[in-house]
């Protein structure tokens, strides 16, 4: 325990201005993961701090990215608060985007079974369709021939179906450290461009079954 606490007395200015800083920072963070803008009473009952200082502090942080050398700003949106790019740079910010290598865009279809993949690697096809409950040797194609997902070898089961697993290049695409840092599936879900495609049919329409589907993506992969 601190010794100023000890004796029952106030914590030095520089304890508090540390204080300050650190919870500074997390509400610049939390202001910044949001998707819908918060309010400093959302954001001050969360943090359980006291909404004054929270006001304050997120006064700060609005003045500071208002300065020039700053390309984001913090300002209140909607009676809460929200990040964004400065509407003075949005031409340039297109412009720049346009030279980038074209964005990685899956259908609905792939980005469900990349999702599948990620998060019950290694995985086979049928356990796949199962989950998904629709057939996918399609997209499993799409997904090998884009580099996201690669054989893991076969799984000791009758037929010995192919298992799946993502690679590199899907951490690369996604921003992952590694595989401890997936989001959540409903952030996964948002982190693809998508493009919706055709339909799928529903496993129990599909004609093949689970041995030549196996057979097929051996095949295709």
């Amino acid at each position: 325990m601190d010794v100023t606490q000890l004796a029952g007395e106030r914590p030095s200015a520089s304890a508090e201005q540390s204080e300050d800083a650190q919870l500074k920072a997390i509400l610049e963070a939390v202001v910044y993961i949001t998707d819908e803008p918060l309010s400093a009473q959302q954001m001050a009952a969360a943090l359980q701090q006291p909404i004054d200082r929270v006001k304050k502090l997120l006064d700060e942080i609005v003045a500071e990215f208002a300065k020039p050398e700053h390309g984001l700003s913090v300002r209140e949106v909607a009676g809460g608060y929200k990040m964004a790019t400065k509407p003075e740079h949005h031409e340039a910010v297109r412009a720049f985007v346009k030279k980038l290598t074209p964005p990685l865009k899956l259908s609905l279809a792939a980005l469900e079974t990349l999702a599948v993949i990620a998060y019950k690697q290694p995985v086979t096809a049928p356990e796949i369709m199962e989950i998904r409950g629709v057939q996918g040797v399609g997209v499993l194609k799409t997904l090998l021939d884009r580099k996201l997902i690669a054989e893991s070898g076969r799984k000791a089961v009758v037929g010995k179906p192919i298992l799946y697993k993502t690679t590199k290049e899907f951490l690369v695409q996604f921003g992952l450290k590694d595989l401890t840092e997936l989001p959540t599936l409903k952030e996964f879900e948002e982190l693809g461009r998508l493009e919706i495609a055709e339909p799928e049919a529903p496993a129990s329409e599909a004609p093949a079954a689970e041995q030549p589907a196996e057979a097929s993506e051996t095949q295709n992969g």
